[in-house]
């Protein structure tokens, strides 16, 4: 199942698009049930993960988008 959604986090909006399993797999971040995943803010992306990552969070703002993202979807 694909989402899409935004997030603001502090002066920040992320938006987001997700796909996911019904339960774990392999394929899924930490052998959850997000498969893929993709922050942009601003039309950049800041983070990607494709059954690996592409581009990691690399700053506080989108490591919290991440973490919100990673802990109420992928468990």
């Amino acid at each position: 199942m694909w989402k899409e959604g935004s997030l603001k986090i502090h002066d920040s909006v992320f938006h987001y698009w997700m796909k996911q399993y019904d339960e774990g797999s392999q394929f899924g971040i930490d052998g959850g049930r997000i498969s893929k995943l993709m922050l942009k803010r601003n039309g950049e992306v800041v983070c990607n993960y494709d059954r690996g990552w592409d581009v990691e969070p690399s700053d506080p703002d989108t490591q919290l988008a991440f973490e919100l993202l990673l802990h109420s979807e992928n468990y």
